[in-house]
């Protein structure tokens, strides 16, 4: 789809007038007229990946007042590291996140990589990661794509169709793009999408890519996050003990689901066991 001059002109009106308007404030945005800072803007892309911007403020605040530094984080004990990210899930994001600031540490002295090809060599740092992080650190434009963006293409551009694939959508983020000012354009796309799944069925349920979250309650993620926040917060346990905590807890846990996610956690060096106590990775 080739956009003309008046299209681009206007969809940009649309969404950087909201943004003058309505656009939403957080720590990791900068302050005071000041940059984002590049380190804070990486721990935030962690943070954000499916979990809610409300509920990571607090943490994120938390966690750059303890770790303000890569080097900091990467001297830090898995399992205090574990006990401060406890209550925004998906575990292996804090551990991938220090390993990041090990090697940020190592190979460029602290600074966060300026390139996403850089970038995306880290553990857990995929395309969009990879490339918001360079635009919100260092306000360099390139393309990545999440559900906020999604929304707002296919509400604007894809009106009637479904099963859109980002391939489609990613020539339409390439020539509206403000090359300018790459980070305030795509903070302006994310926060006109968030009010737009308010007013309306959420477009992004269009994307081909797009998929229900399954529940928490009883899952393999539920009894993985309350193994990790039993060893971070109470130290190594017996296996028979530990067993019986989460039990406790979790009263419908099946044998076989806490077998699956115990098996899960050990492979991905979350949890080791040694002489009958587990504990954190």
């Amino acid at each position: 789809m080739l956009l003309s001059e008046k299209q681009i002109s206007e969809f940009r009106k649309i969404i950087l007038d909201y943004y003058g308007a309505f656009g939403r404030s957080f720590p990791w945005r900068g302050g005071s007229g000041g940059p984002p800072d590049p380190w804070g803007v990486l721990v935030s892309e962690f943070m954000l990946q499916q979990t809610q911007t409300g509920r990571v403020i607090s943490y994120w605040e938390r966690w750059m007042k303890k770790w303000p530094r890569p080097r900091d984080l990467a001297a830090a004990p898995l399992e205090e590291i574990l006990r401060e990210w406890s209550g925004l899930g998906y575990n292996r994001r804090a551990k991938n996140l220090r390993e990041c600031a090990r090697i940020i540490t190592e190979r460029w002295d602290g600074m966060i990589p300026r390139t996403p090809e850089d970038l995306l060599a880290l553990p857990g740092v995929g395309p969009y990661t990879a490339g918001a992080a360079v635009c919100f650190a260092w306000n360099r434009p390139g393309l990545f794509i999440e559900t906020n963006i999604r929304s707002v293409l296919i509400h604007f551009f894809f009106q009637g169709k479904s099963g859109i694939r980002d391939e489609e959508l990613l020539p339409i983020l390439s020539q509206t793009l403000d090359a300018s000012n790459p980070r305030v354009w795509y903070w302006a796309l994310m926060d006109y999408g968030v009010e737009l799944k308010k007013l309306t069925e959420n477009p992004a349920q269009k994307s081909a890519v797009y998929v229900r979250q399954s529940p928490f309650e009883g899952s393999l993620r539920q009894i993985r996050g309350e193994i990790i926040r039993t060893l971070s917060q109470e130290g190594a346990q017996r296996a028979s003990v530990l067993r019986k905590k989460i039990q406790r807890n979790l009263a419908d846990m099946k044998k076989e689901d806490y077998d699956r996610a115990m098996e899960a956690l050990e492979k991905e060096m979350m949890v080791a066991e040694e002489g009958g106590l587990y504990r954190i990775g």
